[in-house]
This record gives C-alpha cells, sequence and structure tokens, in this order.
C-alpha cells in the first residue's frame, strides 16, 4: 500500500499563508493605528490653539482637523502595496 502523500506536502506551506495573512493583518492595523493618532493629534493641537488665542469658532479645530485627516490618508496610500 502506498502511504498518503496529502500530509508529506511541504510543512511550511501552510504557515507561509498563515504568516502572510499574519503580517498583512498587523500592517493594516498599523496604518489604522497611524491614521487614528496623526487625527487625533491635529483635533487635539486645533483644540488647544482655539483655546490659547480665544476663538468663539473652532477655526483651527476645523483646519488642523481636515488637515490631519488629507495628511493620514495620503500616507496610506503612500503605504499601499504598488501594483505591476
Amino acid at each position: 500500500m502506498e502511504p498518503d502523500k496529502s500530509n508529506s506536502d511541504d510543512p511550511e506551506k501552510p504557515l507561509g499563508k498563515a504568516t502572510r495573512r499574519t503580517s498583512s493583518f498587523v500592517q493594516y492595523s498599523a496604518i489604522g493605528f497611524q491614521m487614528l493618532a496623526t487625527i487625533g493629534l491635529g483635533v487635539w493641537g486645533g483644540i488647544k490653539l482655539d483655546e490659547w488665542q480665544g476663538n468663539q469658532k473652532p477655526i483651527w479645530t476645523l483646519v488642523l482637523s481636515l488637515f490631519a485627516i488629507g495628511s493620514s490618508l495620503y500616507l496610506f496610500i503612500r503605504s499601499l502595496p504598488k501594483q505591476p
């Protein structure tokens, strides 16, 4: 009788897929946290500037939060893998 070859394939193949998935998950999680930190810092900085200047309307909060959103999207797009 011939031995079952279904389990004798390369043992690192399933591990390779799992490692790639984990690596991809970690990469995109890091990007998400980077976006969160960038936007949070922009909002926090805007609030502090508005308090310091005594603005009635949150001008700096609006400007810096929009700038932070744009910056984080730019960094996200730059970090995507390039398609050949």
